[in-house]
């Protein structure tokens, strides 16, 4: 497949990237520095673009013909929160401009329970134990109140859209290698799922093309 990965150089899009290549893709990657990339597999064309100052010319240009398109941004601190729905809705309007419609983006677990204006009220998750849905999501919700309420938007910016979305949803992610082994959930949490190796998730994003059911759909991904 033609694919085009934004966010390339960060934790789960060089695992993206990395997996794509192995895998015999044709690869666009599109990334704020290409110096970032030094080291990486040879092959992928390197687009440059900051989608927090975008070229609208330069985001169609690199999503051109592309199969699908995979995303990896998101905050990599609290003064980047809102990247990832302004860069999201960027790259949704490039995909317009160019007719794709598949794209699979990374979110974060406990987006199920967060509240967006067009889910202002959203049920509790089933996948969330006790402990978790009483003690430490309250928690974890409460110190990233910015970034969960910014991925809220970036997912029901793809939910108002008429794209093939997906979004993959992991709980805290880490640094372990691939083991290709995981569970999903659609539209919950994983019960019991804490945590997930962040090349798992690109591992998960990457099955996600070949899947047609995970189309609009909210995929959990745990360990």
């Amino acid at each position: 497949m033609k694919l085009t990965i934004f966010a390339a150089s960060g934790g789960i899009g060089r695992h993206l990237l990395r997996q794509a290549v192995a895998a015999g893709h044709d690869v666009t990657a599109v990334v704020r520095s290409p110096a970032s990339l030094v080291g990486e597999p040879d092959g992928p064309r390197l687009v440059r673009a900051d989608l927090t100052d975008p070229d609208p010319a330069a985001l169609a240009d690199a999503v051109d013909g592309a199969d699908a398109v995979l995303s990896g941004l998101g905050p990599r601190s609290m003064a980047e929160s809102g990247v990832a729905s302004q860069g999201t809705g960027e790259i949704v309007t490039a995909m317009r401009a160019r007719g794709v419609r598949r794209i699979v983006v990374v979110s974060a677990a406990p987006l199920s329970t967060i509240a967006a204006p067009g889910r202002p009220k959203p049920p509790p998750d089933p996948g969330e134990a006790p402990l978790l849905r009483y003690l430490l999501s309250p928690i974890l919700k409460t110190v990233l109140r910015k970034p969960y309420a910014d991925l809220a938007v970036m997912e029901e910016l793809l939910r108002n859209s008429d794209l093939d979305w997906t979004v993959v949803r992991p709980p805290r992610l880490t640094d372990k290698p691939l083991t290709g082994v995981y569970r999903t959930a659609y539209g919950r949490s994983v019960r019991g799922g804490l945590t997930v190796p962040r090349a798992d998730v690109a591992h998960c994003m990457l099955r996600a093309l070949e899947q047609p059911e995970t189309i609009r759909q909210a995929v959990a991904v745990a360990t």
